[in-house]
């Protein structure tokens, strides 16, 4: 498959669910998550999505949300594509948040990679960007993502004091021998 550049296309990304479990600044403004009651995608309609966009020449897939840790299902989502033949990488985008708890769980399932959200490695700081999140679990989460052998990227939303907080990111990303970005 190509896009309009003559480009092969061989990413998909895949939202399983707007819901979340912070209140990023910057994601809800106002603070106040409006209550929508959506349907999402079922097991079987990812497994389908998937395995068409196999045919066509995707092998990677990215899970992602709102907070995609959310689902409860999120094993057996990981799980079902990884045995689809096609398909050679599966990652995620989480907060990290739940992440410590599942992690070997979603390795075993065929999870290869995960991108978590960390804006700064200040915990109050932290607190006052997701209006209720602890970065000890997010810490946390790092930290099983490697050790149970996860590719693992931070993605950080540059703002405020910009050039003090990636010098202290890409630090900790070192230190951590994992890709900042």
């Amino acid at each position: 498959m190509l896009d309009s550049f003559n480009r092969d296309i061989t990413y998909l990304r895949i939202s399983l669910t707007d819901k979340c479990n912070l209140r990023c600044i910057y994601c809800v403004p106002d603070g106040e998550i409006k209550n929508t009651k959506k349907e999402y995608l079922s097991v079987e309609q990812i497994v389908k999505i998937v395995e068409a966009a196999g045919e066509l020449g995707v092998s990677k897939i990215k899970l992602t949300g709102g907070e995609p840790l959310l689902r409860n299902d999120i094993e057996e989502i990981v799980e079902r594509i990884s045995k689809i033949k096609s398909i050679k990488d599966i990652g995620i985008t989480t907060n990290g948040i739940l992440l410590s708890k599942k992690v070997k769980k979603l390795k075993q399932c065929g999870l290869k990679r995960v991108n978590i959200s960390l804006d700064t490695l200040d915990p109050v700081e932290y607190r006052r960007l997701t209006r209720v999140g602890n970065i000890k679990d997010v810490l946390e989460s790092i930290d099983a993502s490697i050790q149970v052998g996860l590719s693992v990227k931070i993605n950080m939303v540059v703002m405020e004091k910009a050039k003090e907080k990636i010098l202290q990111m890409r630090e900790f990303a070192k230190k951590k021998n994992i890709e900042l970005q």
